[in-house]
């Protein structure tokens, strides 16, 4: 299959694909690349490829959410702006390691175990986390500002204060976004399922909000990865344009429906969907480590299916609780 090629039951198929994961996008902040990028290594391309579409991908879906989030004012511009500078950093450094083990025979491998590892240790964490009870006691409390505690130690200045009585070293928050970045450069996602929990748990933003800046600086730094992919002809444009028709309409549905599900709603369900990412992608490396059609098979249904699944579930929780929230303002 060539860069440009698709047929039509493909073309629909990756139109109702991009809406649902459009969905997931705008409401986690994540989720793009997330599955796009192993959708293409599932399907047989080579790694280059599937990173660079997975970009090209993340970068109109995260634009289009944006857009959103700004209207809702779940953006901090402070974090976003600091993220971008260390993100295209740090993309650039992964770029070149991913090139450099394309030219050992050792990037299709090396990728997939990493995501395989990645997404599912961030996915029991998070849980774990979404799993604590609401109200909060003793023990969350220490939980929660374990993370933020340590980077707190670090008082090089410029210091950044918060709205919860938080500071952080400028310098740390750019470390984050270097290492992140890096990943993104080197896995080809925008760096969501990392950057999200991380503004979370070490700044203590708020979900929407850390969904909110993740997606915007999520633009600028997936416009460079894209930009840079893009001139080594590493883009599937056929499998790219049909994704985007569809995600445009969903992350305008995901992002809308942030406000109306609750931190630990949001917590584990972002962390089922890590944990089926990881699941996908080691059946993937499995399957044509071995030859197995089986496990091929079950990680493209485990990518489509849990996209499809998630996303319906996260639509009907956030229109329940619309319904609710709409009924308790009319008592």
């Amino acid at each position: 299959m060539g860069l440009f090629e698709l047929s039509i039951p493909l073309i629909v198929l990756f139109v109702m694909f991009g809406l649902t994961v459009g969905i997931l996008f705008g409401f986690f902040g994540m989720g793009g690349s997330f599955f796009v990028t192993p959708s293409l290594l599932v399907l047989g391309h080579s790694a280059p490829t599937a990173v660079g579409t997975g970009l090209a991908f993340v970068f109109w879906t995260s634009l289009t959410a944006t857009v959103t989030h700004r209207d809702l004012d779940h953006i901090d511009y402070r974090i976003g702006l600091l993220l971008i500078a260390g993100m295209t950093t740090g993309i650039e450094i992964g770029r070149r390691v991913l090139l450099l083990l394309v030219d050992i025979g050792l990037a299709d491998i090396v990728v997939s175990v990493l995501y395989v590892v990645l997404l599912a240790a961030v996915g029991v964490f998070v849980i774990q986390d979404g799993r604590q009870p609401a109200i909060e006691n003793e023990s969350t409390v220490v939980n929660q500002s374990t993370v933020t505690s340590y980077l707190e130690q670090v008082s090089i200045p410029p210091m950044l204060s918060f709205d919860t009585g938080v500071k952080i070293s400028v310098w740390i928050i750019l470390l984050i976004a270097v290492v992140i970045g890096s990943l993104s450069g080197f896995l080809g996602v925008g760096g969501g399922f990392l950057m999200v929990p991380a503004l979370m748990y070490g700044l203590t933003m708020p979900g929407a909000v850390a969904v909110g800046t993740d997606i915007f600086q999520i633009t600028i730094s997936s416009a460079y990865g894209s930009f840079v992919y893009g001139q080594r002809g590493s883009i599937h444009f056929a499998m790219l344009l049909p994704l985007l028709v569809g995600s445009t309409v969903g992350t305008r549905i995901g992002a809308r429906l942030t406000d109306h599900l609750d931190d630990a709603e949001l917590k584990t369900a972002f962390g089922v969907m890590l944990l089926i990412g990881s699941i996908s992608v080691a059946s993937k490396t499995v399957s044509h480590t071995y030859d197995i059609e089986l496990l091929h098979n079950l990680s493209l249904m485990l990518l489509l299916g849990g996209a499809l699944v998630m996303s319906v579930i996260i639509v009907i929780l956030g229109f329940e609780n619309i319904r609710e929230e709409q009924l308790l303002a009319k008592q």
